[in-house]
């Protein structure tokens, strides 16, 4: 990420509708209008909380006095400043050097980086529909802002010159890494193409910033539509007490009678394991499925076709055969080839043992005379009582184990305390955008302060589906910022005065989530834009997913899975079956995820001309070609609802899911081999890998800090589709 500028589809601020003002709506009409721009930033003064740095601890968000209307002013003089600041460097009658010209590049767009933070670190957790407007509005502005940089001739030459001088430069390794990433950003973004193409690029840069936010914004809406409503208690039998008590409030909230089973971002339903009945079963599973593919505003079909054609027709102009070939050629695996290759030698093991899995559960409903053939909709509730019966293992069994507050703060951090040493103290004294939010300071190893980390579980309507990371304040010893990171998921909240217990797969969550606060916690660069998680996607899942193996670590679990009432630590025989269980419905998992980041490649390598009129035959034909058409085991997402890839940055890159668990797995087995939960290894960990950013080449890193190459025989073992070690 450069310079603040990537397009972020995360966060935002709970919003009455009476706030709207006479005043909003005109700063609103007037920052999508590109000829007055400068009425808005005329808006910008001392009053704005965007205006000066926050004076809150770590430059934290002033929730307290910010409002929706804070932000189009701001924005727009933010972007107003930062081209002013690009043109001075453009325009600099002496000869380029690192300083003039990388370093006054990274320090540009201060303001900018300040509001964008807040506004679209909130727009996914918190959102209304003024801020869904201001999305739609600002969105083809801050691609066009992003354009202003890297297709300005004068500014190229002048980064081109320092490139083509490097070697006589004397740069020490980071600053050289920043010229390198920093002119190949540049190049990557099209800055050698001619004046007329370079048109063209920013007209589908625009286009593509525009579709992309549209599709965020009908996906919120579609997902709140779809929810799964019932009068008649008896078609959620299977559902606890707590549960249903969940989906009453989610009725009420809506201001509606009986109950609403809320959609979570995925295919697959995590009620759909609990509900006996086979009816309301297929109903949920069928309003998951078409949940953004019911015609009306909120279809999402037109819009994804458009966009994988937009994406086509800018690769084609880039002189890439591909979106694909044009992403992939800044991330770890360089080509789509080598992508497809990874996940295609994965297809016949993952199907094969789906398959068998398939069967199994097709016997125990043939033993208990169901009659019916295992469909979609069964899987999780009958794959649940086969793992009950292989393991004696009943979900209700743990999750009174895992109370929420004890699995964070002794199990997330205390992880993190034993292998590098940090501490953490809740704060009350800072503002935060919902009341769910809770706010942490962080201790380093010395005492001295190190970060703010936020929290945000629990699931609302006008939130993102799915779990995430950002950040509201990036690390840089260049502008002296720590860093201000927060943890958004979307649990299910329990009933006032009930305790909020989590199942293990909401464990593993948070585990994972915390893995990424802590790539940006521990970074420790000079430069922004190589900062923290500002690496390539098929990398930035690494930290997060080696980070959830501790979640099952026996010191680690020990430590926080306790009974909510007495404390008591787990049974061991629970504990036991509850870790030999985790690689049961492996081949469901594996061929779900496959699905879904071969769909995403299929999307995205189609070529430039080809628009695709059928979305759903699209989809139909790349399952159908991958080998992944399997009537049990759906994709993960679908095309009409795939956040990711559409909305969050990862287009051609879902598959770094995969790629970044052979990492992690076999980084998880080099503790393994040299001591485990170890300070010594957490602070070689955190030295060599967590803290280094973007600031050198990762795959050297990585095989510094390993000793060696990845090897893929780990995370087969993990998986439990092979007994081979590394």
């Amino acid at each position: 990420m450069f310079w603040g500028l990537a397009v972020w589809q995360r966060g935002t601020r709970r919003f009455k509708v009476a706030e709207v003002t006479v005043a909003a709506a005109a700063m609103l009409a007037a920052s999508g209008a590109a000829a007055q721009p400068q009425d808005v930033a005329r808006m910008f003064g001392p009053q704005n909380p965007f205006y000066a740095e926050s004076k809150l601890p770590f430059q934290a968000p002033d929730f307290a006095h910010i409002h929706d209307t804070d932000y189009p002013p701001a924005i727009e003089a933010g972007m107003t400043q930062q081209r002013h600041e690009w043109s001075k460097i453009a325009h600099n009658s002496a000869p380029p050097t690192f300083d003039n010209t990388l370093v006054a590049l990274e320090r540009s767009g201060v303001l900018l980086n300040r509001v964008l933070a807040v506004f679209n670190g909130l727009a996914g957790a918190n959102t209304n529909p003024v801020l869904q407007k201001m999305q739609e509005l600002e969105a083809p502005r801050l691609a066009a802002h992003s354009d202003a940089l890297y297709l300005d001739a004068k500014l190229f030459a002048r980064v081109e010159t320092l490139y083509n001088e490097r070697a006589s430069l004397k740069l020490n390794d980071e600053q050289a890494r920043l010229l390198d990433q920093t002119y190949l950003a540049f190049v990557h973004a099209g800055a050698k193409l001619s004046e007329a193409d370079k048109t063209k690029l920013k007209r589908l840069n625009e286009e593509e910033a525009t579709l992309s936010s549209v599709f965020v914004n009908k996906l919120l809406a579609a997902t709140k539509a779809a929810a799964y409503a019932t009068s008649d208690k008896a078609a959620l039998a299977g559902l606890s007490e707590a549960e249903l008590h969940a989906a009453e409030l989610a009725a009420k909230e809506r201001k509606t009678a009986g109950y609403v089973v809320q959609l979570q971002n995925t295919t697959q339903q995590p009620d759909l394991a609990l509900l006996s009945d086979r009816t309301t079963r297929a109903a949920l599973f069928n309003d998951s499925w078409t949940r953004a593919e019911r015609g009306g505003e909120n279809d999402t079909r037109a819009t994804v076709a458009r966009l994988a054609e937009v994406r086509a027709e800018k690769a084609a102009l880039l002189g890439k055969k591909s979106y694909a070939a044009w992403a992939l050629e800044t991330q770890m695996a360089k080509t789509p080839e080598a992508a497809l290759k990874f996940m295609d030698d994965l297809v016949p093991a993952a199907t094969a043992k789906a398959h068998a899995e398939a069967a199994e559960i097709q016997k125990l409903i043939d033993a208990q005379k169901g009659g019916f053939q295992l469909e979609a909709w069964d899987w999780n509730f009958y794959a649940e009582q086969v793992r009950k019966a292989k393991y004696d293992l009943d979900e209700s069994q743990v999750k009174p184990y895992f109370e929420i507050n004890r699995v964070l703060e002794d199990g997330v951090f205390y992880a993190a305390t034993q292998l590098y040493g940090i501490t953490f103290k809740e704060r009350h004294d800072i503002p935060v955008y919902n009341p769910d939010v809770r706010v942490f300071e962080v201790f380093d190893v010395d005492g001295k302060p190190l970060a703010l980390f936020y929290t945000d579980y629990y699931k609302r309507d006008n939130k993102n589906g799915g779990a995430w990371m950002d950040q509201f304040v990036g690390q840089s010893k260049l502008l002296g910022t720590l860093p201000v990171v927060f943890n958004v998921a979307n649990f299910a909240k329990a009933a006032p005065g009930q305790p909020q217990l989590l199942s293990f797969d909401d464990v593993t969550t948070m585990f994972h989530e915390f893995g990424h606060a802590l790539h940006g916690l521990f970074s420790n660069v000079e430069y922004p834009s190589l900062s923290g998680t500002n690496v390539p996607r098929d990398f930035v899942e690494f930290p997060s997913q080696f980070n959830e193996h501790w979640a099952t670590q026996p010191q680690v679990f020990a430590h926080f899975a306790r009974h909510y009432q007495t404390g008591e630590p787990m049974p061991q025989e629970l504990a036991a079956k509850l870790k030999q269980s985790a690689g049961f419905n492996q081949g469901y998992g594996l061929t779900e995820l496959l699905a879904a980041a071969e769909l995403d490649m299929q999307w995205h390598t189609i070529p430039a001309g080809q628009p695709v009129a059928d979305v759903d035959a699209f989809e139909r034909a790349a399952l159908e070609k991958t080998k992944l058409a399997l009537k049990t085991v759906p994709p993960r997402y679908r095309s009409s609802y795939f956040m990711h890839v559409w909305g969050n940055g990862y287009a051609a890159g879902y598959y770094a899911y995969l790629w970044a668990e052979m990492l992690d797995d076999d980084a998880y087995q080099w503790f393994e081999d040299n001591g485990g939960l170890t300070r010594a290894n957490g602070d070689r960990f955190r030295s060599m890998v967590l803290s280094r950013g973007n600031s050198e080449d990762l795959g050297p890193m990585y095989e510094r800090w390993l000793g060696g190459k990845p090897s893929v025989a780990p995370m087969l073992k993990q998986r439990g589709l092979t007994g081979t070690e590394r």
